[in-house]
């Protein structure tokens, strides 16, 4: 399953013995525009939640305030609003005695969105098998080998920070987005895209480095449904579809369970 990799490198990797601070992941100071109370905690809330759903600040991560204020040029007292604000959403949770952390989605959540995902994904790929072009078809080949590739070479690295931006953009010319774009259904987009910003975006891209076994069958069950779309058959694409999006979804829980339990039971 293509996804869209924001990641900064290849955060989680380092936090899985423990609790990482974010001082750990800090890559620059970035200074907030507004001077306003409430529109600086406003830009606060949205840049730490870009950071957190890119994958920068890694699930499992303290969130000091000290280090937040340095990093965003600003007093303690809006990051702590924002990071209140964050708390409400669900991003970050509190901790006794440890503090703000990013939150580690339970992995029946995670089951539940990629089985509402799947079905939404599978009604795509049937709306999409009669509205396709050679061209289109094209594009999904390419970019399902491209990012077979990239993820294969990157696993065979010593470490693969640095290089996920590639990802990303692999995944500008992806499976799902062809399909998505070619249902021609706005609202099926509308609904698609909030579901895949739920969750931070680096997981399933992650998966795909470092799970051998998964990254060959993302490959496979790509190339089934393209063929599938290829013959017109949009019953069987959907079939097809459903169960990849499922399979996703399995691998990316499993990868939370274990690191719910390396990060929640470290000291």
């Amino acid at each position: 399953m293509d996804t869209p990799w924001r990641a900064r490198g290849h955060p989680g990797a380092r936090h899985e013995q423990g609790w990482t601070p974010l001082a750990a992941h800090r890559k620059s100071t970035v200074q907030v525009a507004s001077n306003d109370g409430a529109a600086l905690v406003d830009e606060l809330t949205e840049a730490i939640r870009q950071r957190i759903m890119s994958g920068e600040y890694p699930v499992g991560a303290a969130l000091r305030q000290s280090d937040l204020a340095a990093q965003f040029g600003t007093s303690r007292t809006p990051v702590r609003e924002a990071l209140r604000q964050l708390q409400s959403s669900g991003l970050i949770q509190i901790l006794p005695n440890r503090g703000a952390m990013v939150r580690i989605p339970a992995p029946w959540e995670v089951r539940d969105l990629y089985e509402v995902r799947a079905e939404l994904e599978a009604l795509a790929a049937r709306r999409a098998a009669t509205r396709l072009t050679k061209a289109d078809f094209d594009r999904m080949r390419h970019s399902n080998d491209a990012l077979f590739e990239l993820t294969l070479r990157l696993a065979d690295e010593p470490t693969a920070d640095g290089h996920t931006d590639m990802v990303e953009e692999a995944n500008q010319l992806g499976l799902h987005v062809v399909i998505n774009e070619a249902a021609g259904n706005a609202q099926l987009s509308r609904l698609l895209g909030n579901l895949s910003s739920a969750f931070p975006s680096n997981v399933p891209a992650m998966l795909l480095v470092e799970n051998a076994r998964h990254r060959e069958n993302n490959h496979d069950e790509h190339a089934r449904i393209i063929d599938a779309l290829e013959a017109g058959d949009g019953a069987l694409a959907a079939e097809l579809m459903r169960a990849h999006v499922r399979n996703t979804g399995e691998q990316i829980a499993r990868w939370y369970e274990q690191r719910s339990q390396t990060v929640l039971l470290a000291p």
